[in-house]
């Protein structure tokens, strides 16, 4: 039975005929992923069916075609490893179970660990969009994944409730990430329970900044425990705020702008131990809406108006969205519109998650290259036919062996 939204093959096409190995494999070498193996304590057999190194590549070409089943991923593998020149040998078809096995003893930290291994950000100071000055743009957010609705996953991640009080299908595995704006490029992730909020998820992200780093977040982040952790590294923020948050001013800017503090929500009152910020209040009009102008407040580490006005900064702040149309690109597209994730035990969601993380950082590895090729703004580069191009690619262009 397939799972929630997976598609069964319309036709006898095979998959192996339009899936790319080969992108997944320059991005990822298998120098690469065997030292991640080894360090992970994973090694195995090379004369094994399944040996970590291809399962590495299997649990990345699923997620590339999260929608088809296990047989056909497969397939794709056994095409590939034909086709290899430094492959001359025969691999039989591993059964569904083989497969399910393999992806158990392997575990979800090998693929975590490449992830650590690779993702960086990727602009340049000639990539367009990704500076404001002399700043790096980052964002930080939120989304979460359905996964098969079992005990163990139930029990580990937890679900939404409805607004009647009832429990949603699925439980959903929580994934908080950094991303560059300019590039769309997911830096840093963390995964957790449904139940444990974004911002103490973050809390595991924040020591990846540094100096010469913007990071922009929503208002849901805000609070000084997680403006101090945020900030801590050297890192300057742009973080909205709650229209009701009280923010005294203590020293209005020529710009508009005020300098004030903030506390503890604990500490309100007495106002005890502030940390010092600037605050930039603007309204943005909605058409659809014209008698209801939306308010933002934003503050900022950046105290200096002559370095950032704030009415850049005010523009500057759209550029928080980015990180949402990379996680549209993730969820939407790479993995399929309302499709659950197929692994029903929590390691093999947590495999998985990090699975797609690494393909959509590979595709977004490739666009930024085009852009840079061409003098575009990657931006302007479609995900889908990006996408769609990798998917087509032959098998042949694989290049590693078991």
């Amino acid at each position: 039975m397939p799972r929630p939204g997976q598609v069964k093959p319309a036709t006898d096409e095979r998959l192996s005929d339009r899936i790319a190995i080969g992108l997944l494999t320059r991005t990822f070498p298998p120098e690469l992923v065997d030292r991640v193996v080894e360090e992970c304590g994973r090694s195995g057999q090379r004369s094994r069916l399944l040996p970590p190194r291809v399962v590495v590549y299997f649990v990345l070409a699923m997620c590339l075609f999260s929608g088809q089943g296990y047989g056909e991923v497969a397939r794709l593998l056994t095409e590939g490893l034909a086709w290899a020149r430094r492959w001359s040998g025969t691999w039989q078809v591993p059964t569904t179970a083989a497969i399910s096995r393999a992806r158990v003893k392997l575990g979800p930290e090998p693929l975590k660990v490449l992830f650590e291994h690779v993702a960086r950000p990727m602009a340049d100071e000639s990539t367009s969009a990704a500076w404001y000055g002399r700043w790096r743009l980052m964002a930080v957010d939120g989304t979460t994944f359905d996964v098969p609705d079992t005990e163990e996953n139930d029990a580990r991640f937890g679900r939404p409730a409805t607004h009647r009080g009832e429990r949603t299908a699925f439980p959903q595995v929580r994934v908080v990430a950094l991303a560059e704006c300019g590039t769309h490029a997911i830096t840093h992730a963390a995964l957790g329970p449904f139940t444990t909020a974004e911002p103490v998820i973050a809390r595991e992200l924040f020591g990846a900044l540094g100096p010469g780093d913007l990071l922009m977040a929503d208002r849901g982040f805000a609070g000084l425990d997680q403006w101090r952790a945020a900030s801590a590294g050297g890192a300057d923020l742009l973080w909205r705020i709650k229209a009701s948050a009280v923010l005294p001013v203590r020293r209005e800017l020529p710009d508009g702008s005020y300098l004030s503090d903030i506390v503890a929500a604990r500490d309100h009152r007495k106002r005890a131990d502030p940390t010092v910020v600037r605050v930039i209040e603007y309204t943005l009009r909605d058409p659809g809406r014209p008698r209801h102008p939306a308010p933002y407040r934003l503050i900022t580490t950046i105290l200096d108006h002559d370095a950032a006005p704030a009415t850049e900064l005010a523009a500057l702040y759209s550029e928080r969205w980015e990180i949402e149309t990379a996680f549209d690109e993730l969820k939407t597209h790479q993995r399929g519109p309302a499709q659950v994730l197929r692994s029903r035990s929590p390691e093999g969601v947590e495999q998985e998650v990090w699975g797609h993380l690494l393909v959509h950082h590979a595709i977004r590895q490739l666009m930024h290259t085009a852009a840079q090729d061409t003098g575009t703004d990657p931006d302007r580069l479609s995900f889908i036919r990006s996408l769609r191009l990798v998917r087509r690619q032959v098998t042949a262009q694989a290049a590693f062996s078991p």
